[in-house]
């Protein structure tokens, strides 16, 4: 449970479909969550873990979509571990989601020793921090979510590497005015990269980028239709809408 100094909400998503206790300070989850978790293209039967999972909005999202799929959100924060954990049991899905308090930095040894044995997932999915940390928050958890030390996005990447099987699909939202970054990063590990920018109305330059990659894939890197939030009197896309509110699937694939 959350301590007593740190007071929480009760914040519905999915347009309900999904009721998630968070602090009210530090890091809150957003339309990021939402977006990430329907990037997926997991299955029944599937294994996906979401790395740096907070109070579990993106994993859970994803388990209410896809029946039969199995979720294991790593958290560092024992406190947003265990709300996640409160999470996945408030919105019945306990049976198929699961919640290990652990750094994504941590040694290949200590996630074997909680069961994501190497090369043993089909999916990952994460919304790394993505900010060099200038000026950062006084609130830990905020900063924490936020800001990260040169490095931080190589080693999320490779511990998503080394737990995805080969051909295993990694899943992430990033700032778009990063992507080069992004692109390299994922260079030595993963192929066929898809690239998904993200805009918040016509016009405007894209704000995200959604990527989607395969493990050891030779595949070539392919640019996708961008996503529009929210058109000129900023009312939502038909597209966002169905995604954000309805839980539908976003399609991370050339067509």
């Amino acid at each position: 449970m959350a301590a007593a100094a740190d007071p929480t909400s009760e914040d519905a998503l999915l347009g309900g479909k999904l009721t998630l206790r968070q602090p009210l300070r530090g890091h809150r989850f957003g339309h990021d969550a939402v977006l990430l978790a329907a990037a997926t293209p997991a299955r029944k039967g599937e294994h996906a873990i979401e790395l740096g999972a907070g109070v579990g909005a993106a994993g859970l999202a994803l388990a209410r979509r896809v029946e039969g799929l199995a979720v294991t959100l790593i958290e560092l924060d024992p406190n947003l571990a265990a709300l996640a954990r409160e999470n996945a049991a408030r919105n019945e899905l306990a049976e198929r989601v699961r919640v290990v308090c652990l750094d994504v930095a941590a040694p290949l040894a200590q996630f074997a020793d909680a069961g994501l044995a190497p090369d043993s997932c089909d999916h990952a999915l994460m919304n790394p921090p993505f900010n060099a940390p200038h000026n950062p928050s006084p609130d830990q958890a905020r900063r924490l979510a936020h800001a990260a030390p040169p490095g931080t996005l190589a080693r999320w990447i490779d511990t998503a590497a080394r737990l995805l099987r080969p051909q295993g699909v990694l899943t992430l939202i990033w700032r778009a005015d990063g992507l080069a970054d992004l692109v390299a990063a994922l260079a030595p590990g993963f192929g066929a990269i898809a690239i998904l920018p993200v805009y918040p109305k016509p016009d405007a330059a894209a704000i995200r980028v959604l990527i989607s990659a395969a493990k050891t894939s030779n595949a070539p890197l392919s640019l996708l239709p961008g996503l529009v939030l929210a058109d000129r009197d900023h009312k939502p896309s038909a597209q966002s809408d169905a995604i954000l509110r309805d839980g539908a699937a976003l399609v991370l694939t050339a067509r």
